[in-house]
């Protein structure tokens, strides 16, 4: 089984109609649905003090995840305020990352040996690592970096030369577009292959020159946070898994079944993308991004929040 490690981002999504704060960001994400894929998995990042940052540190903990690498400093963590409408997620006014925005780690040499020990290392927009990647590019053996929705030309063409898979969301986006935008990032200096997820119009992954698609496993949602995240881990995690089994044989081999290197790989990314899309709907019927639900007390920010945004919505 391979090893991922996620760098950068973490938060506490907190549903304020419940009143209950859940651990997720696109980086810690990946590695624990890593972990739940059965690999060893890794988070550093920069965890505040607060309430928050508490929990999401005993969470990740119980779940067997390593985080001797992380940075603990004084403050806020990182805290997403979100609402549920039928099952998917809005995004409110949340802290931009809290502490980890003002001090993202510095990778140390120390922290470069111990990513070269990693097979996936997963870093995202979200992260505030943009300085760190050519370190992580020298350590990492496959680095993948997510980009979401908020990407524009300058900062791909700044992050690119640097990962190997990039991922983006592209929602309704129409699919000559989606092409058009995964051959940019490829151009930019991506090294090996895109993947745009799409929610429930699927995803599409471009790779060695071939444009593959994947229907949703559509199932009745009860919550699509960390949807997106769990596709691409087990995407690459299987990918990633299997590639290195692909050889071409010998002449003398014969020619029945699957004989040659791309031939295998083909197969491999279709398998690839179905076992993600019915991993992400089984991620779909979990609160919050992974669970571990801790209700709190909301701040008289939340509620002002809250009910502003009520405002707006019934006035819409």
């Amino acid at each position: 089984m391979i090893k991922v490690l996620g760098i950068g981002d973490n938060v506490c999504d907190k549903y304020l109609h419940i009143k209950t704060i859940y651990p997720g960001g696109n980086a810690l994400n990946i590695a624990v649905f890593g972990k739940f894929l059965g690999a060893e998995a890794a988070y550093l990042g920069t965890l505040g003090d607060d309430e928050v940052g508490q929990h999401v540190y005993s969470v990740v903990r119980e779940l067997g995840i390593d985080l001797s690498h992380c940075r603990m400093e004084e403050g806020e963590n990182g805290c997403a305020r979100v609402r549920l409408v039928d099952g998917d997620r809005v995004f409110l006014q949340g802290n931009r990352g809290g502490i980890a925005r003002i001090k993202p780690p510095v990778l140390t040499k120390l922290d470069e040996d111990y990513i070269s020990g990693f097979d996936l290392v997963h870093t995202s927009i979200y992260s505030y690592m943009e300085s760190e990647l050519p370190k992580i590019r020298r350590a990492g053996k496959f680095v993948s970096m997510d980009f979401s929705n908020h990407y524009d030309e300058a900062y791909l063409k700044r992050c690119c030369p640097y990962i190997d898979c990039a991922e983006i969301s592209c929602g309704d986006m129409p699919e000559e577009e989606i092409k058009k935008t995964m051959e940019q990032i490829l151009s930019f200096g991506c090294r090996k292959m895109v993947i745009a997820t799409r929610g429930s119009r699927g995803a599409c992954v471009l790779v060695g020159g071939k444009f593959y698609e994947q229907s949703s496993y559509l199932v009745k949602a009860k919550d699509t946070m960390g949807a997106g995240d769990s596709f691409i881990t087990s995407f690459l995690v299987n990918y990633l898994e299997g590639s290195p089994a692909a050889v071409d044989f010998g002449e003398s081999s014969g020619k029945r079944g699957i004989v040659k290197a791309e031939e295998y790989l083909d197969e491999l990314i279709r398998l690839s993308l179905y076992r993600a899309a019915v991993f992400a709907s089984g991620q779909c019927q979990r609160d919050g991004s992974f669970g571990y639900g801790r209700e709190v007390e909301l701040t008289d920010k939340d509620v002002e929040i809250m009910e502003s945004n009520e405002l707006l919505r019934m006035g819409s």
